[in-house]
């Protein structure tokens, strides 16, 4: 059985432990901005947050960004510098830092920066991919397909333990409802518990529309906290968010990532639902 609570550097996240919350923007972004890298704002600011709130964080962003819609989409500044600013990010903000891996081949690299690595949905059935993230001996945080039932979730347990990795996060995203829509069936969240790991609400993504503006994602963010507090409210061990200091003009997934001048006070409010939920439990 995998380890619960999952270690991720000096954090854990599981029974007993800290709200985990994994956030960031969907891809860095290395350009400039009155001074200073967005990618690198956004990490202190959330360093901040985090350091008034009961809870854990750990900061997302993406180098290369391999499932956009189009091809004219911006995918990230690539493995070598985009590695280089997570690296910049951990030692200016002490958070740990973890990215999307989309090849096998990025797993070594990832892992010598990085202390989480983290599976995109639509590559959680690779078993070359699964296969070389455990061997990194990093934690692993898979997000669940969207065309996956919870209790299939077990096969990619398998993978990664049979490669040697006890710590391992599952993610649930929402679930393709037809086109261009998802919903959430937030049952899968102690389903998946029930196989032994720890499991993160991604909220941000769970509002996606896929392909609802044409050659780029759609989504709806003014969901993101409600979807947050059902799964606060059903037991989640841990949420993901992705923000940016100006969603409108992000370079990717802009309508549903959360404004960052919003994020500590819907912390705040889910923290107090994490609380009253430990009461009566």
């Amino acid at each position: 059985m995998p380890e619960n609570p999952a270690k991720i550097g000096s954090f854990r996240c599981g029974r007993g432990e800290p709200l985990l919350i994994i956030a960031g923007p969907c891809v860095i972004e290395d350009r400039v901005i009155e001074g200073e890298e967005v990618t690198l704002t956004i990490g202190r600011r959330l360093a901040e947050i985090a350091a008034g709130l009961p809870i854990r964080l750990v900061f997302k962003g993406s180098f290369d960004k391999a499932n956009r819609t189009g091809v004219e989409s911006y995918r990230g500044p690539g493995l070598e510098r985009g590695l280089a600013v997570l690296g910049r990010v951990k030692e200016s903000t002490g958070l740990p830092v973890t990215p999307d891996i989309h090849e096998p081949r990025q797993a070594d690299a990832a892992a010598e920066v990085c202390d989480l690595l983290q599976i995109p949905a639509f590559l959680a059935r690779q078993t070359d991919l699964l296969t070389a993230a455990a061997r990194t001996g990093r934690p692993v945080h898979v997000k669940k397909g969207q065309f996956m039932s919870p209790e299939s979730m077990k096969h990619v347990i398998g993978k990664l333990e049979a490669a040697g990795c006890r710590d391992i996060l599952l993610c649930e995203r929402g679930t393709f409802f037809g086109y261009g829509q998802l919903v959430n069936d937030m049952t899968s969240i102690p389903r998946m518990q029930a196989l032994g790991t720890p499991v993160v609400f991604d909220a941000t993504h769970s509002v996606q529309q896929p392909g609802g503006l044409g050659s780029a994602t759609g989504g709806n963010r003014r969901m993101v906290e409600p979807l947050a507090r059902a799964a606060v409210a059903i037991g989640a061990d841990g949420l993901f968010f992705e923000t940016h200091p100006d969603p409108d003009h992000a370079l990717s997934d802009g309508p549903n990532m959360v404004p960052l001048d919003q994020v500590g006070a819907m912390l705040e409010r889910l923290v107090t639902i994490r609380q009253t939920v430990e009461k009566l439990t």
